[in-house]
């Protein structure tokens, strides 16, 4: 339940900037995404870390620390790539449907961070965070 209240807190923070970048910096989808993904990782890891996993102390470079952003990379690649497919495919939606088409980026990201997210509870409660009894 913590790891799903946290990667609901980390959905809100990457859709947050994802949006903002994207329609209000004007950037592009790809790198607005990247902002997001990063923007949102970074307490993902702390939260899932300490509060989802209850680990204290220092984290383990080579056994945490690594592996985490390793996962984190492969979900920000299909992200990115998903995010990539909308925007190439919406570019010719006039400025009037902006909003339709921010809306189906950010569909985009979150189906995405939806496929992943599965693989990630496992990988992380059976080799990062998880009891090593």
């Amino acid at each position: 339940m913590r790891y799903l209240t946290v990667s609901v807190l980390s959905v809100v923070v990457g859709q947050v900037a994802l949006a903002c970048a994207f329609a209000l910096f004007g950037w592009t989808a790809r790198w607005s995404n990247l902002f997001g993904f990063v923007l949102a990782a970074i307490p993902s890891y702390y939260l899932n870390r300490a509060w989802a996993w209850g680990k204290t102390g220092r984290s383990n470079l080579a056994r945490e620390v690594l592996p985490f952003w390793v996962i984190a990379f492969v979900g920000l690649v299909f992200s990115t790539a998903a995010v990539g497919f909308v925007a190439d495919h919406t570019t010719s939606m006039s400025p009037v449907h902006s909003l339709e088409r921010t809306g189906l980026i950010l569909a985009a990201a979150l189906a995405a961070g939806a496929v992943t997210w599965v693989a990630k509870f496992v990988v992380f409660d059976k080799y990062l965070f998880g009891s090593t009894d």
